[in-house]
């Protein structure tokens, strides 16, 4: 075994795999012992060997339900097995995923849904129903036709009435936003409702944090003066700890303003989704993509620790490979904006992976030591999410130079101008000249601004 090198390379495409002796067999026994130390962290780390399971309710149970005026709209997203329930065929297999829409109209003219809203690349039903006619009689097909037509959503929806069925979708794991965009005369009504996807268990059902939402464990503060909102926000811990508190980890350098209804959309909607949770399957799969060097859009994320548990929601936008990412964590913290949600939160960008004995799985990501960049890159990238609102810097871990960088827990070193960024999402639309700027001034006189914002 001397001499075998295993690295991860910046912008590699692959895991490349680097040996001093010949032959394939000393790499596939070096990558299996990599594996078996894997799951024995994984073991250690109290990672699930199965894929956690919950009841899934009736589509229609856990619809999601909104009202603008006079319109109500209810959605929900299949999962593969209800599909197949529904439709009579494996929807799934073909990356399609139906999306049910509920339209109820009070008002006093008609609407139409616009199905490309929830979906550029829909399917209409005749194209999906065509997908699964095979070598079928002409009688089954025309079966399967009619089934698929009658399922779909029927525009108009006209006053007085209520109109529900379903868009068919490309399918997305984890998380979904399902724009539903209604027209009428002179009229339009927007909503945009992230949903999570039933079987996909997201690292937040933990923390049962959207339950903590709507029923809150603790006194909130709802600050309404930015100036004491400022305040606060500097009086928060500097970094992320391991799960005692014993040691501090990345800087906390973000705070979001906002929930289910403005923030979440807005990030789905510029491609991050959320991560799953650590058991057997996902540490595969993550392997795999790490050896193939294709994508993993849901990867799990390691626990860090903020206010004495670890992070109740993970985000990431992936890129070309697993290798590469950025990733959030965020807590729901006790205090409120002006009756809006505040999350504290930690980005960084991923730019490799390599093998630590500080991290229970044994392996890590490696950041970009230069984690400023990837705020900075979230803020500018919410600008155009269409619902950042307002967005500014408050003091955060203190200033780090890059000729005397910290070290996180698994000793990737980092460096930061030691602000964090605040970013508060409204549901109401907002071009980039509209994007306002908090008052603040940072403690070395710099400002940062996306594009089109305006002081």
């Amino acid at each position: 075994m001397n001499g075998i090198l295993i690295e991860c390379y910046r912008g590699s495409s692959t895991l490349r795999v680097r040996c001093a002796t010949t032959g394939w067999r000393a790499v596939r026994r070096i990558v299996m012992q990599m594996l078996a130390v894997i799951f024995v962290g994984c073991i250690l780390a109290g990672c699930t060997a199965t894929r956690p399971t919950d009841s899934i309710p009736g589509y229609q149970n856990r619809a999601l339900t909104r009202t603008e005026g006079g319109i109500e709209v209810s959605t929900a997203v299949l999962s593969p097995e209800e599909s197949v329930a529904i439709y009579g065929v494996p929807l799934a297999d073909r990356n399609i995923q139906p999306v049910w829409v509920e339209v109820r109209n009070r008002e006093d003219r008609r609407y139409f849904l616009l199905s490309p809203g929830l979906d550029p690349n829909f399917f209409p039903a005749s194209e999906a129903a065509e997908a699964f006619a095979g070598t079928t009689s002409a009688d089954q097909r025309a079966d399967l036709d009619r089934r698929f037509r009658g399922l779909a959503f029927h525009n108009p929806i006209r006053p007085g009435e209520t109109v529900s069925g379903f868009v068919l979708t490309n399918l997305n794991e984890g998380a979904k936003l399902v724009q539903i965009d209604l027209v009428a005369k002179e009229r339009a009504r927007t909503f945009s409702i992230f949903v999570a996807v039933p079987g996909f268990e997201a690292d937040f059902k933990r923390s049962e944090v959207f339950k903590r939402i709507t029923d809150p464990q603790e006194p909130t503060v709802n600050y309404t003066d930015d100036a004491t909102f400022r305040a606060a926000l500097e009086a928060l811990p500097c970094c992320a700890t391991n799960e005692d508190g014993s040691k501090n980890g990345d800087p906390l350098n973000l705070v979001i303003v906002g929930g289910r209804d403005d923030a979440l959309p807005a990030l789905v909607r510029r491609g991050w989704s959320l991560t799953e949770q650590k058991w057997s399957g996902a540490i595969r799969r993550m392997i795999g993509a790490a050896l193939s060097g294709e994508a993993y859009v849901n990867a799990p994320v390691s626990d860090l620790y903020l206010f004495g548990r670890a992070q109740d929601l993970a985000l990431q936008k992936a890129r070309g490979d697993i290798h590469q990412r950025n990733h959030m964590r965020l807590w729901l913290s006790n205090m409120r904006y002006h009756d809006k949600l505040v999350w504290v939160g930690q980005i960084s960008r991923d730019i490799g992976i390599r093998l630590t004995w500080h991290s229970s799985t044994f392996t890590t990501h490696k950041i970009d030591p230069d984690v400023d960049e990837a705020r900075t890159a979230l803020a500018e990238d919410m600008a155009y999410s269409q619902n950042l609102m307002t967005m500014g810097l408050v003091a955060g871990v203190g200033a780090v130079l890059e000729s005397a960088p910290r070290k996180n827990l698994t000793t990737d070193p980092y460096y930061t101008d030691g602000d964090r960024v605040v970013l508060v999402f409204d549901r109401t639309p907002r071009p980039l000249s509209d994007i306002e700027v908090f008052p603040w001034i940072t403690p070395h006189g710099v400002m940062h601004l996306a594009p089109g914002a305006k002081p």
